[in-house]
């Protein structure tokens, strides 16, 4: 089976907002990405709004009905803006307030699983897939099944920031178990932060593995080779 390829374009955004205007666009960016085989177009809007805007949501939900991936918290502000615009699918991520990025999977205990099951259900009553980003424990998938989620969303985040092979080698073990027993479960499985090109394939190849979410290293190679150069290097390493 080949991996499917989800585009984070965030970071075109950091881009357009250095100067406050409207270049590059993001429809632009999602044009050429989903042109040069990306299955999805991922955004995250954040609680500061720092890359993200809601009008890129409203815009880019209208341009490519049924391609847009939307991280964001697991907040009642949210889940409105996502019942309102309508992506494909949206993943709850954890969210920290001077969080430079996200650091880790949502945590999954008796006092949050309520609330994130009631937005779970209510995102997929309106027909939106519904991802969480979980760390890859046996325990978090389980419970991201009991929620009644449609997707699971891998963090890689220690596996990107491995110091050695030996450290590398045993945080993919956890990765590969926990795809097996999401598969099992009978979730989709995605993977993604801190995937580059070195990285990537490792994670592509494990057992029930259906698509990988990558952003900053393929925009930040863009700048040198292109964003569509940038893709299609990306899609032959995960291949």
């Amino acid at each position: 089976m080949t991996v499917k390829l989800g585009l984070n374009i965030d970071h075109v955004a950091t881009l357009r907002n250095a100067r406050g205007g409207t270049e590059p666009k993001l429809e632009d960016a999602a044009r050429a990405a989903l042109g040069m085989g990306a299955e999805s177009i991922v955004i995250h809007l954040r609680h500061d709004r720092r890359h993200i805007k809601d009008a890129d949501v409203e815009k880019l939900c209208k341009l490519f009905p049924g391609r847009i991936h939307l991280e964001c918290a697991a907040t009642a502000e949210m889940e409105r803006i996502a019942l309102k615009y309508k992506p494909a699918s949206v993943c709850l991520v954890p969210e920290f307030e001077g969080e430079r990025t996200t650091r880790g999977g949502l945590n999954l205990n008796a006092s949050n699983t309520a609330r994130i099951k009631k937005i779970t259900n209510n995102l997929r009553k309106a027909n939106i897939a519904v991802s969480l980003f979980i760390n890859p424990a046996a325990a978090d998938a389980r419970a991201a099944k009991n929620i009644g989620a449609d997707i699971v969303e891998l963090c890689t985040a220690k596996y990107s920031e491995a110091k050695n092979k030996k450290e590398s080698a045993a945080l993919l073990e956890d990765l590969a178990v926990c795809s097996i027993l999401a598969r099992e479960l009978g979730l989709e499985v995605h993977a993604g932060h801190g995937l580059d090109y070195s990285n990537a394939a490792a994670v592509a190849n494990l057992d029930g593995m259906e698509c990988l979410n990558i952003g900053f290293a393929i925009i930040a190679k863009s700048v040198f080779i292109g964003l569509a150069g940038a893709l299609l290097e990306m899609t032959d390493a995960v291949k």
